[in-house]
């Protein structure tokens, strides 16, 4: 076993339902607790999420609770670090239950595979038993749903773009930076792709699986989705290393679908073409139902593909809602410069 100090950042807010399970699974571990540190960085709960976690910091010493007054991620995590005492540097999810190997894994593969950052793949779960509630865990964990996105399909060691969850080097923040501050999400995709970009490595095992807690509602995932959707076209500005196709695959499906509805209504051919997309996806949609119908039971195979494709739909127009807003900023000024000029204000 090793002997390096390690630090643990959880970002949190409003988690009273999650954050206990989070603490539990930690504490379990079999990582010796005198090298151990949990930083929680909570962004002003609303709920009993503080009063818990200072319940906790009071029984062990190591755990510590820091404020984020500005409420985001990114800020809390970087809080964190800056506060942080460890070697070794390990990013969790409130949301998130680990098994008691978890910490003992990161250490282990970024000792010996010498790499700069480990993590693995995502179980999605759900705290409630509702029809809705499974149906949403199916979603976001069948690669019709997310794509060919390695941490929440793939169950194949190897080198990877980026984790969820991950454990770092301290030093990797000394050189590349710290979570960029201006993402309220997207933030790990950015880093882990200023990483790779510093000539770093980024690993993948499934020996490090967690679980993690999505939304129970459909309402809540369609707004996950959008708000994603909208945070991708930020980051990929910012950076554009930091996101691949598959990220914007939803964006292109449903500006297909508006240009050939557009189409359509003139060309016959784009009439086909819509039909033929349209056909198509329904068709990939039915397969991937079934096939998760199959496995968890029959009454899924009725709200399954209604809810794929509210899904990607919202995931979708968040892109184009980022878009107008961007274009609407830029052609604000130059509103305003053709207005003053009428009004005689500009030389």
């Amino acid at each position: 076993m090793s002997d390096r100090i390690i630090s643990i950042v959880i970002p949190c807010r409003n988690e009273e339902k999650y954050i206990c399970g989070c603490i539990e699974s930690i504490l379990a571990s079999d990582y010796p607790k005198n090298l151990l540190e949990i930083l929680l960085v909570d962004g002003m709960s609303e709920d009993g999420t503080k009063e818990l976690i200072q319940s906790y910091a009071r029984r062990f010493p190591f755990i510590r609770l820091y404020e984020n007054i500005q409420k985001i991620t990114p800020v809390a995590l970087n809080i964190g670090i800056k506060n942080s005492k460890g070697e070794i540097v390990i990013r969790m999810d409130a949301h998130s239950t680990y098994p008691p190997h978890y910490i003992s894994t990161c250490v282990d593969y970024l000792e010996k595979q010498e790499v700069d950052v480990v993590g693995g793949p995502i179980i999605t779960c759900s705290k409630e038993n509702t029809l809705i509630a499974k149906t949403v865990t199916m979603v976001t964990s069948h690669p019709f749903g997310v794509g060919n996105s390695k941490f929440r399909t793939s169950s194949v060691e190897g080198f990877t773009d980026t984790v969820p969850f991950g454990a770092y080097w301290k030093s990797i923040f000394d050189k590349v930076g710290l979570f960029n501050e201006s993402l309220i999400r997207n933030q790990d995709n950015e880093l882990s792709s200023r990483i790779l970009s510093a000539g770093g490595k980024i690993y993948f095992t499934p020996l490090l699986t967690a679980n993690y807690y999505n939304q129970t509602t459909l309402l809540g995932l369609l707004r996950q989705a959008v708000k994603t959707g909208m945070w991708n076209v930020t980051t990929v500005l910012i950076n554009r290393e930091a996101f691949r196709f598959r990220h914007f695959i939803p964006f292109v499906f449903v500006s297909t679908l508006l240009l050939l509805s557009i189409l359509s209504k003139k060309l016959k051919f784009a009439k086909r073409m819509l039909f033929a997309v349209v056909t198509s996806y329904f068709s990939l949609s039915m397969i991937s139902s079934i096939q998760l119908a199959a496995k968890n039971g029959f009454r899924y195979i009725f709200v399954l593909p209604f809810t794929f494709f509210l899904y990607h739909l919202s995931y979708g127009l968040g892109t184009w809602i980022s878009i107008l807003k961007i274009c609407f900023k830029l052609l604000k000024p130059m509103e305003n410069n053709v207005e003053s000029k009428k009004n005689g204000d500009s030389l």
